[in-house]
């Protein structure tokens, strides 16, 4: 199954200031949420971004907050996303069944909320490049138990270029170039 942007919804988990520091590869996460989250907004997919409890982990890091629209924070208490109270609501006024998911940890709130929302019905991919956790081994087994519950690895490029679909169009030319 391929992604379409007229179908999709994107979620950015947990890429917080005091936790995003000590992922394996912080530059590499921020590189590929931040594409995401511009190609979302270029190409009118609707964004939720999550903040697991922002008091003691800090807000969404600052190089990505230009990217979040008003109201698109969700504040969190537990690991899944979809375990808090309103956030599948959220999720189900997009009116869309394909969910894309970047963020942290990737064996932790990822897989949790990416399993909740593959129980809700939603056909879910998870852009790994774009997720991290402390310890590499972590991110591999997240890989390995996602795939076998029905959810698809995908990288930031398979997502960006089955959004745009096709090239020669003034999105194709604006967004491709972040990957350059």
């Amino acid at each position: 199954m391929l992604l379409d942007a007229s179908r999709s919804f994107l979620a950015v988990i947990d890429i917080q200031e005091r936790l995003l520091p000590v992922m394996a590869e912080p530059r590499k996460v921020l590189w590929g949420a931040a594409i995401l989250m511009r190609a979302a907004s270029r190409l009118g997919i609707p964004l939720i971004v999550t903040e697991q409890y922002p008091k003691g982990l800090g807000p969404t890091q600052a190089d990505l907050r230009p990217f979040i629209p008003d109201g698109a924070l969700f504040t969190k208490m537990h690991f899944a996303s979809t375990g808090e109270a309103g956030f599948l609501d959220r999720v189900a006024a997009f009116g869309r069944p394909q969910a894309v998911l970047a963020g942290i940890e990737s064996h932790i709130c990822v897989t949790q909320t990416a399993l909740g929302l593959r129980a809700a019905g939603y056909d879910v991919f998870v852009a790994l490049d774009a997720c991290s956790s402390r310890q590499p081994a972590s991110i591999e087994t997240a890989r390995q138990r996602l795939q076998k519950n029905g959810v698809d690895i995908v990288t930031v490029e398979m997502v960006l270029f089955e959004w745009l679909g096709c090239a020669g169009t003034p999105e194709f030319k604006e967004l491709s170039a972040l990957i350059k």
